[in-house]
């Protein structure tokens, strides 16, 4: 562990919406190492609430990626049935309900069952109804404003001040199908498992502020004393990032292509440009960091 900055608790939180690909190898290889160097336990936690992209396969390619690469976890789930039993987002219901509850209550959510063309038109009335709690196929979202000035722990040193991105305007908190969406589920497990180091792509940066934005707003103040480390993304050509529907990336068809850990560590060094070789992830990490 190094004299810098030290942490209790990060995390790996993949979607298992797909095979897991080479960007992905390189943000958990990140985490793992400046958790490594910062004295952070890694939980491995594991984003299935989205029950219409999850998958039982790609819930087991994520055990079977870690341990293949040797990237280590701490704290979370062993294995798919332990996953299953005890770590699914589906235990931890109660919890974004309570959040959705409390905003509800607050007034700072609406119902919304506007179509995308309204919305890009800002032809959207819904936010002036007070729908019912309880009203069927609507998105809630939240009331937003993007005047709100946001502060930013960044792990290089310093506070970064951020307003939300216009994306993020009114971002929905609640589905459609009644489960609540990715920015709420993500800031309440961060609070509710400790976290107070997150590592992710740069691609995330209007979530790290959307999730600011709401744990502001829920008046839950342990989530702006999080540290972020925003990494660059790798990218499959100029300006098109990888993707898990792009199978030829994915780890899974290079172990079916009989490539090595070590290999699939050489490829991704490759791709950031980096000339030196590396065998591991820590050296890929190590590499990678120097940018």
């Amino acid at each position: 562990m190094s004299s810098g900055p030290h942490f209790h608790r990060t995390r790996i939180a993949p979607t298992p919406s797909g095979f897991l690909h080479l960007g992905n190898v390189l943000s958990f290889s990140i985490t793992a190492t400046l958790a490594r160097k910062t004295g952070a336990k890694i939980l491995l936690r594991i984003d299935d609430m989205d029950q219409t992209r999850a998958d039982a396969r790609y819930v087991q390619d994520v055990f079977d990626t870690l341990n293949f690469l040797g990237i280590p976890w701490d704290e979370g789930p062993a294995n798919t049935e332990d996953f299953e039993r005890n770590y699914s987002q589906i235990h931890r219901l109660n919890l974004y309900n309570q959040a959705l509850e409390k905003l509800y209550t607050k007034g700072l959510i609406y119902g919304c069952g506007c179509s995308r063309k309204q919305l890009a038109t800002r032809n959207c009335p819904c936010a002036g109804k007070h729908m019912p709690f309880d009203t069927m196929d609507v998105s809630w979202r939240l009331k937003t404003d993007t005047q709100t000035v946001l502060n930013i722990q960044d792990y290089k040193g310093g506070v970064v001040q951020a307003v939300l991105p216009p994306e993020m305007e009114n971002f929905v908190v609640k589905r459609r199908d009644g489960l609540p969406a990715y920015q709420l589920t993500s800031v309440i497990d961060d609070l509710h498992y400790g976290i107070d180091f997150i590592v992710r792509g740069q691609d995330l940066w209007a979530s790290t502020v959307a999730q600011a934005y709401l744990a502001s707003v829920l008046n839950e103040k342990q989530f702006a004393s999080i540290t972020f480390y925003h990494h660059p993304l790798l990218m499959e050509s100029p300006g098109k990032k990888l993707s898990k529907s792009a199978g030829a990336t994915s780890v899974k068809h290079m172990c079916e292509q009989g490539k090595a850990a070590g290999e699939i560590f050489e490829i991704i060094c490759s791709m950031l440009g980096l000339a030196k070789p590396v065998t591991n992830w820590q050296q890929l990490a190590d590499q990678a960091l120097m940018i």
